[in-house]
């Protein structure tokens, strides 16, 4: 039988290095030409990532968990240099340092944040304190909602003005997702008493409905800018980067479902999760 550890660092690794280099590459294209220093150091670290994400997908199941383990301690480190950099990039757009650069101060902080939760959940993993389904529940959906409503913004201000229609739908999503966040918080502020089977259940059902639909979004967008059918200054990679968190999303949602009530989930689960 597989190690459970050795399947669900893999996954986590694979996953979020990939994000891990992508961001990379999105930073360095919001910079100036002139910040030389910012862009060679976004470019190592999309080596770092990138070599990263090739010995994830080498290593198999059956895995030396002590080996596992210590590549989760190289990985967190890289995660949490990858942290230092975007934080030192945000302070660099907010202290008005960069100006004439192209990237979001709330996308900076956004993949700074994804960036902690990757450090995190490897750290979890390697003490085996993994919380609590009810805890892991919130707590999850609280981070992910945040995601879903940051790029619901991100694409809305990426589309080219004059893609009225669409910019409405990503409006209504950042919207419709905001919502969702600030019920996620209060459930989040009545806990323990908010952790009841029904109110749980009923909480990951509300949210599946959304996000699949925000990732039928996200995907029919993809799918337009690939095939250069709408007008936007949206790179093609982070219109599928954002649909792969959506993605991600939906199969945590079903994983957790299926924990929670032993209902089998919708969409295919994280192998062992």
């Amino acid at each position: 039988m597989p190690d459970g550890f050795v399947t669900r660092s893999l996954d986590e690794i694979r996953f979020w290095s990939r994000i891990m280099k992508e961001h990379s590459l999105f930073l360095r294209l919001g910079f100036r030409a002139e910040d030389t220093a910012l862009i060679d150091e976004a470019n190592r670290f999309y080596a770092i990532f990138e070599q990263i994400e090739s010995r994830a997908n080498a290593f198999t199941a059956g895995a030396d968990p002590n080996v596992i383990r210590r590549f989760n301690e190289e990985v967190h480190t890289a995660a949490s240099n990858i942290w230092v950099f975007k934080r030192k990039v945000l302070g660099l757009i907010l202290t008005c340092k960069l100006p004439g650069a192209n990237n979001f101060p709330l996308l900076v902080d956004h993949v700074s944040r994804e960036a902690n939760y990757f450090r995190n959940r490897l750290e979890e993993l390697n003490l085996g304190r993994l919380e609590p389904l009810p805890d892991a529940i919130i707590d999850e959906n609280v981070f992910f909602l945040r995601i879903m409503a940051d790029h619901a913004k991100f694409i809305s201000h990426l589309l080219d003005p004059s893609e009225r229609k669409l910019v409405d739908q990503a409006n209504n999503f950042s919207h419709d997702f905001d919502q969702l966040l600030f019920q996620a918080i209060d459930l989040d502020s009545m806990r323990p008493q908010s952790q009841t089977v029904p109110l749980l259940d009923q909480f990951l059902d509300q949210n599946r409905v959304s996000v699949k639909s925000l990732r039928d979004f996200k995907k029919t967008a993809r799918d337009l800018i690939e095939a250069c059918r709408i007008k936007s200054i949206i790179h093609p990679l982070l219109a599928d980067h954002v649909f792969r968190e959506a993605e991600r999303f939906l199969f945590i949602i079903d994983w957790f479902e299926y924990s929670l009530t032993g209902r089998p989930a919708e969409t295919q689960a994280i192998q062992e999760h």
